[in-house]
């Protein structure tokens, strides 16, 4: 397989992230989930990933759609589409799987991929994590990550509107 076919390979639609995890499932694998707009990949996304990847053997990342980004974020986001998002997070060798979901929250696709860990940065408080009720109820864990100070895709778009 060539580069492009591998990183290609990893992102899924919904029906084939099921079938993916079946075999995931048989081989034992710990299953790590993680969401979010991944909007202009910097090292924060990189650091933040890197770790989630680290409390099992599978990471698997929600990725919100162009239009989920407009609609959570503002009119003007994502400043990189949909499919290059998904095409960049999956050129990680740590990422395994990127579905895309449309929704505001992950909910409905957390409840189809069943993780045994569920990552979000600590910037929210455990019980506040959409889908952490799902988790809880299947034995898995919740846990949070300290960003990586000085890095976020806002900051990166006010400097250059400020032209800095």
């Amino acid at each position: 397989m060539k580069n492009l076919e591998i990183i290609k390979a990893k992102i899924f639609n919904k029906e084939s992230l099921k079938r993916e995890l079946a075999v995931w499932r048989f081989k034992n694998k710990k299953i790590v989930f993680t969401n979010g707009c991944f909007d202009i990949l910097h090292l924060g996304h990189i650091n933040y990933l890197s770790k989630a990847k680290d409390f099992g053997d599978v990471l698997v990342i929600g990725l919100n759609t162009d239009d989920s980004v407009s609609r959570i974020k503002d009119k003007h986001r994502p400043v990189i589409n949909e499919n290059a998002r998904a095409m960049i997070l999956a050129s990680l060798h740590f990422v395994d799987a990127i579905v895309l979901f449309d929704e505001d929250t992950p909910y409905n696709l957390i409840k189809q991929v069943q993780p045994d860990i569920l990552v979000k940065g600590s910037d929210y408080k455990t019980g506040d994590i959409v889908g952490a009720d799902i988790v809880k109820a299947k034995g898995g864990e919740i846990i949070t990550i300290e960003f990586l100070d000085g890095y976020s895709t806002t900051s990166i778009i006010n400097k250059l509107k400020k032209g800095e």
